[in-house]
């Protein structure tokens, strides 16, 4: 494929008792925001003000006040993806931990849903023999998409890696959180990415539409994409947004009692 336009879009509709404050994160990474054909500009209904910001990370965020009652947010662009499937760099080697950018280290660490206290051990003893650097970051890659059993029934939001790694089931989110987990109790500073990934090139029937998580490893003075969930090249990853894991990319959060009602979202290929 020589490139592709791609319909990217959400709905997400909510009930809520009372007025309630809210975080969107919902709009193409300022990273690939110039791939946008028409911007994914997000839209609420009934219309209230928003108020924009980049958090700590760089991503950027809407607040707002939702009303009480029936309250809707969507995006809908259009982007223009390079038509290739994610790319490769099987020769890129790991830091020295001494080595290391000072701004990589952060995802060295633990954090709330990758315990890396709780796995470490286990970690050297499954990876110290693999080769450092690209072969090794694909060998946690194989290890957790045989270990964990893909089950959307199964999704649990307190979930943490050393627990998918006992339990053996969860989404996409659980791969992420163990492999992130496991790279970096190697060593390997390992950040949680979320956006849209479509079924393009993939058999029909389609699941379907919802948001993948998937990760981003710094080897060979960049960093460079991993899924463990899918664990084969895709096409049409548009990032939203980075952190440590998920709890630092919330889609949306909500500071109040509500009820989630509406949930689609689309990647669908224009031909």
């Amino acid at each position: 494929m020589s490139g592709m336009r791609v319909s990217i879009g959400c709905r997400l509709r909510y009930s809520f008792p009372q007025p309630t404050p809210l975080i969107a994160m919902l709009n193409v990474h300022y990273s690939r925001f110039g791939d946008l054909e028409r911007a994914d500009y997000l839209v609420t209904s009934p219309s209230v003000p928003l108020e924009s910001y980049r958090d700590g990370f760089g991503n950027w965020c809407t607040r707002l006040l939702a009303p009480a009652g029936d309250f809707a947010l969507s995006t809908d662009g259009i982007f223009r993806d390079y038509g290739r499937p994610d790319p490769a760099s099987p020769g890129a080697q790991q830091h020295a931990v001494q080595d290391l950018p000072f701004e990589t280290l952060v995802f060295l660490r633990g954090s709330r849903y990758c315990d890396t206290d709780l796995l470490s051990e286990e970690a050297w003893r499954l990876f110290e023999t693999t080769d450092p650097g690209w072969s090794r970051v694909q060998a946690i890659c194989d290890f957790v998409h045989g270990h964990v059993r893909f089950d959307y029934m199964q999704a649990k939001a307190t979930r943490t890696a050393s627990q998918s790694m006992a339990e053996r089931q969860g989404v996409c989110r659980d791969f992420a959180h163990l492999a992130i987990a496991l790279c970096r109790c190697m060593n390997i500073p390992a950040r949680y990415c979320t956006g849209y990934l479509s079924d393009i090139g993939e058999p029909l029937p389609h699941p379907p539409g919802d948001f993948a998580a998937w990760m981003e490893v710094f080897l060979a003075g960049e960093w460079h994409m991993f899924d463990p969930r899918n664990n084969k090249p895709k096409f049409a990853r548009i990032l939203i947004a980075r952190g440590r894991d998920a709890a630092d990319v919330p889609l949306t959060q909500t500071f109040g009692q509500n009820t989630l009602t509406e949930f689609k979202v689309w990647t669908d290929d224009l031909v």
